[in-house]
């Protein structure tokens, strides 16, 4: 049999932090190429960059945390009630573990000594149970602090990719700098991204070009057509 690989699909990790940049670079860029568009001075496009990149960072960061926090206290909640459930009813537990072993196919002797088995020992009976009935794995319920710092960093780092060339440049130097380095970031983005889809570099890349372009034409349009005034 030929060998082969598979990728890594359980890292979340990795992928949030690939959209975090990607979620920081689209908005930021789309935010300064409007105020660009609206031929806002050099130092409103720079506020305007930098509260995109703080506002947005923190905004993911507490939304990031708030969801986390919600999902690993939700499963906190379940283990402790299979605990519970565990302790006082172990028989009731064991023949519902049974039934899930053969609803997956095994034969109803084997799915008895096999429950048995795993309620032998109540930390391996609730791994079993959360892993089977609850569909996660109690030790990953998440870690909602680390997530919230990643989301801050990773979407810091894409937001400040378009600002980059203000903080140094003003006019429409800044502005096609702004564009190239948007460009650049997208599509490092998309490549990046294709690690994990399993698609062609080129096709993600060009479909992350085509989204960030998307979303910086509309922004620059309306601020042209609106203006600072």
């Amino acid at each position: 049999m030929a060998d082969h690989h598979h990728r890594n699909v359980q890292g979340g990790g990795a992928r949030a932090a690939v959209f975090g940049v990607s979620d920081g670079l689209v908005s930021n860029v789309s935010l300064i190429l409007g105020m660009a568009g609206a031929h806002a001075s050099a130092g409103n496009v720079r506020l305007a960059g930098l509260a995109g990149l703080v506002g947005g960072a923190c905004s993911m960061a507490a939304g990031e945390y708030v969801s986390m926090r919600a999902q690993s206290e939700l499963m906190q909640h379940e283990l402790d009630v299979e605990r519970e459930a565990i302790h006082h009813d172990p028989e009731v537990e064991r023949r519902e573990l049974a039934t899930i072993y053969e609803h997956r196919g095994l034969e109803a002797e084997l799915a008895r000594e096999l429950s048995a088995k795993m309620m032998s020992d109540p930390d391996l009976a609730l791994e079993t149970h959360a892993r089977e009935e609850l569909g996660f794995d109690p030790e990953e319920t998440g870690q909602p602090l680390q997530a919230a710092g990643s989301s801050f960093l990773t979407f810091a780092l894409g937001a400040l990719v378009p600002l980059l060339p203000w903080l140094v440049a003003s006019g429409l130097g800044a502005t096609l700098w702004s564009v190239g380095l948007g460009a650049v970031g997208a599509v490092s983005v998309g490549a990046v991204l294709s690690h994990f889809t399993g698609r062609r570099w080129l096709w993600s890349a060009g479909r992350q070009l085509l989204i960030a372009s998307g979303a910086a034409a509309v922004t620059f349009g309306i601020g042209h057509l609106v203006g600072v005034g």
